[in-house]
């Protein structure tokens, strides 16, 4: 009977370590992809331009984008992520600026651009193909 019990016990605390090694462990990559940032009250009017962030080894890379064209302006040259932001460092206007971005919705970013002008930004989804 000892030895029933001891197989059954071991079975059962196989199965639960499958379950736990089976848990999902993909999270969810919410800031790869292409957005629409405002930042508003620079010197020169309201700044636009998308960043189009993608995953690469583990990493975000990406650039930054001018909305009207879809040409890229800038290589970003360094991102922080973090659990619900990231910083985006890139070259702009001459000068090395960054972009912090914050988490609002599942489409919607709010931050700042160097910490003095408000930015907001919506995910860009891209239109079916007809």
């Amino acid at each position: 009977m000892k030895k029933l019990n001891a197989f059954i016990a071991g079975i059962f605390l196989l199965l639960v370590s499958l379950n736990v090694n089976a848990q999902d462990t993909t999270k969810t990559d919410y800031f790869a992809g292409k957005w629409s940032v405002v930042a508003e009250g620079t010197p020169n009017g309201d700044a636009q331009f998308l960043v189009n962030l993608q995953r690469k080894d583990g990493k975000l890379v990406g650039t930054i984008d001018d909305p009207a064209t879809g040409k890229e302006t800038s290589k970003i040259d360094k991102v922080e992520e973090k659990e619900k932001s990231v910083t985006v460092y890139f070259v702009g206007g001459g000068f090395d600026v960054y972009l912090f971005l914050e988490k609002k919705d599942e489409d919607n970013v709010t931050g700042s651009l160097m910490d003095m002008f408000e930015a907001v930004g919506k995910r860009v989804k891209d239109s079916p193909a007809k």
